[in-house]
């Protein structure tokens, strides 16, 4: 990947897989601007983001041939992969994916660490509720591994340098390839 050509990038994965964390290395690696579809979505006290006001917010911040995207919602899929040069799949098995999750959680909720809009994770909520993340990761991470792959098999996204990685040792020898080229 050449930081000078055009690079659209976007990264699919389950929540938690880590795609903002990978977004944000790369941000900073390419000197390519972000952005994280999470804080276009949830607006104050987590009210999720009505979808037309959604996709507005996601065109506007797609600017110039260089940006990288990190999020799954489908709602803006015909706006930003028509657009982007490379999609990134962090297709990570279940246990390493809830693994992440359950960390990335219970240190957010403790820490009481500011998301967007000032929101910040509820550990009840995570834990006991159906609203919980974990149960959400559960109920879509087989469907969206099949749904994926499926969608990706159709030539309109042909154009797209797909990179499947199915592990975290997979992504970091990729990421070790952009910050060190030969």
């Amino acid at each position: 990947m050449d930081p000078e050509q055009d690079t659209r990038i976007i990264i699919l994965g389950t929540t938690g897989s880590g795609k903002t964390t990978l977004s944000r290395h790369l941000s900073r690696t390419l000197d390519i601007p972000a952005v994280e579809l999470d804080a276009i979505r949830h607006g104050p006290n987590w009210a999720e983001t009505p979808d037309d006001e959604f996709r507005r917010g996601v065109a506007d911040s797609l600017h110039g041939d260089r940006w990288i995207v990190d999020g799954n919602y489908s709602v803006a899929r015909d706006i930003i992969w028509p657009r982007a040069t490379t999609l990134i799949w962090l297709d990570y098995s279940f246990p390493l994916v809830f693994w992440r999750l359950f960390w990335r959680t219970l240190s957010r909720g403790i820490m009481r660490r500011k998301l967007w809009n000032d929101n910040t994770e509820d550990l009840w909520r995570h834990f006991l509720t159906k609203d919980s993340l974990f149960l959400w990761a559960v109920q879509t991470h087989w469907e969206r591994r099949k749904s994926l792959a499926k969608v990706l098999e159709s030539c309109q996204y042909s154009h797209l340098e797909v990179l499947r990685f199915r592990s975290s040792m997979e992504t970091r020898r990729w990421l070790e390839g952009i910050s060190h080229p030969v």
